[in-house]
């Protein structure tokens, strides 16, 4: 992150704990306070559980990361792997981490129980069937696995762009078939439509189609047997999104994108609870790895319209694109007072946590 981005980012985050905590600056600039952990809040995701899987993790941990598992095709692939390594060195699992951390407090802040896949960045997570297990045992209006793709070993500036991988139907297991064919595939789209509507550009490689992948060698969504979205957010062998993507601006957008699919599926599941599945046409059976021949379903955005979060997205880019204290202050305080606001909260005390409680001013 060049030091203009970070600057911004710490004017942002002190102006947001201001603005949260009591509206003194001067405050927790002086003193080091921490600010207060925020209380539960009942908001649109109460009573409902998330599962969140930041994909892979930092080490073995004394497993065998090459043991066989089902893949829910019938073979087997190896358990788990510790993932892709960005073009800046950035490894994926903590990529993945990090944001999940995010998306994870923006969720509680309107009253999510939250689950995770593992708990820590260096610990054992756990195989990919047992991931999905979990996920299922969860009982989770939708699980959602964090991934960061990577195309070679060096830099890669001509690919870039998040996907989605959804499973080639029918899947063997009768259950997963139909919740993935039906409450996944809309999760996936609307998650989609909410990448595309923070202004992230559909991968261009891989025979992505419009932002989605169809693959057969997933585990994550042939064995799980509740709605499930697994999200490639982007390339870490291009150097800008690799960038993007390790930087606390740039996760912090991502963050509020995710929130904002899983709070658009979620609220409409609830809204249409009792009414047959959504109609999506099945995509044709491909080789693992290959595209879909057919364009994926285009979905709705439950009604309602746009979700509380997605006006936050424009304020965010205001908030992120200047390095007046004051105006940012004044965003705050004109535009930041909302359920929305309440996620962006609760993501940058998160951040500001990593300061170790002080706040990262001059």
């Amino acid at each position: 992150m060049t030091q203009t981005r970070f600057s911004r980012l710490r004017l942002s985050i002190a102006a947001v704990t201001v603005a949260t905590l009591a509206g003194s600056a001067l405050l927790t600039a002086t003193t080091g306070t921490a600010p207060a952990a925020a209380a539960p809040t009942a908001g649109a995701l109460t009573g409902k559980t998330i599962f969140l899987d930041p994909g892979h993790q930092g080490s073995a941990a004394g497993h065998d990361l090459a043991k066989q598992v089902p893949d829910g095709r019938g073979g087997t692939k190896d358990c788990q792997t510790t993932g892709a390594t960005g073009v800046n060195g950035t490894p994926e699992h903590t990529v993945n981490w990090d944001i999940a951390q995010l998306v994870k407090a923006g969720l509680e802040s309107q009253g999510a129980r939250v689950v995770l896949s593992r708990n820590d960045d260096t610990g054992w997570g756990g195989c990919v069937d047992e991931r999905a297990a979990a996920a299922s045992r969860s009982g989770a209006a939708v699980a959602v696995s964090l991934h960061a793709d990577s195309t070679t070993t060096g830099s890669d500036a001509t690919k870039k762009g998040f996907h989605m991988i959804v499973p080639t139907l029918p899947v063997p297991d009768a259950t997963v078939n139909q919740v993935q064919g039906s409450g996944g595939r809309t999760a996936s789209n609307l998650m989609r439509d909410a990448f595309l509507k923070a202004g992230f550009p559909a991968a261009n490689y891989a025979g992505v189609v419009n932002g989605i992948q169809t693959r057969s060698d997933i585990a994550a969504v042939n064995l799980t047997k509740v709605p499930a979205v697994f999200i490639e957010m982007g390339n870490l062998s291009n150097p800008q999104e690799a960038a993007a993507l390790s930087g606390r601006d740039g996760q912090l957008k991502y963050s509020m994108a995710i929130t904002d699919g899983i709070l658009n599926y979620v609220s409409g599941a609830a809204a249409t609870s009792g009414s047959s599945a959504p109609t999506t046409s099945a995509p044709t059976t491909s080789a693992p790895g290959a595209a879909a021949t057919t364009p994926p379903t285009t979905t709705t955005t439950p009604s309602g319209d746009d979700s509380e979060l997605s006006a936050v997205l424009p304020f965010i880019q205001k908030l992120l694109g200047t390095e007046d204290p004051a105006e940012i202050a004044q965003l705050m305080l004109t535009e930041g007072q909302d359920a929305s606001a309440q996620v962006l909260n609760a993501m940058l005390e998160v951040i500001y946590g990593l300061f170790g409680g002080k706040l990262p001013i001059g």
